[in-house]
């Protein structure tokens, strides 16, 4: 499957980005001021990057401790066999997992890196024993438990005063 270049972005559209992604909730009128635009313009651009694929949806962002997850857990997973069967038989497993909140195809000695999240030990135990380990040609599944999260953010650098170049300096 080939796949198309991504759509060329103008400084508009990634100040509208930036925006969108700090507050998805404003108004068409509030989004466009703050974008330099009148309300047309804006919208029209809006749904031209959601029609790029650009903007996947919109969603309400949820704190992981007050929903009763707080424990997450990263899980490398090996398959007995790296063929593009198992991965799609592995692959469409997970992906009916809703524990299973992002996975990686990865390089490496692992084949599989998951986050997982779970109410606690126990629930995570449950997970292990009556989901992951029924999922045929797995070989080999290594946990590490998170103390701490240090940062989160679903912010993506996409404005130009955000992204940093490679001498360590502010674009322009």
């Amino acid at each position: 499957m080939q796949k198309t270049a991504p759509p060329v972005l103008d400084i508009i559209d990634r100040r509208l980005l930036a925006i969108l992604q700090e507050n998805g909730r404003l108004t068409a009128t509030e989004l466009a001021e703050r974008v330099g635009l009148t309300t047309s313009p804006c919208l029209r651009r809006l749904r031209l990057l959601e029609e790029a694929g650009v903007i996947r949806g919109y969603s309400a962002l949820l704190d992981q401790e007050k929903v009763g997850l707080p424990v997450s857990v990263f899980v490398s997973i090996k398959l007995e066999r790296q063929q593009e069967g198992a991965l799609s038989r592995f692959e469409a497993a997970v992906k009916d997992c809703p524990e299973v909140l992002e996975c990686y195809l990865m390089t490496g000695p692992r084949d599989y890196f998951l986050r997982v999240v779970v109410q606690d030990l126990a629930d995570y135990e449950r997970f292990i024993k009556e989901t992951l380990t029924r999922i045929a040609g797995i070989a080999n599944i290594e946990s590490s438990f998170a103390l701490t999260q240090v940062k989160h953010t679903n912010v993506l650098p996409v404005a130009r005063e955000q992204r940093i170049n490679r001498r360590g300096k502010r674009g322009r």
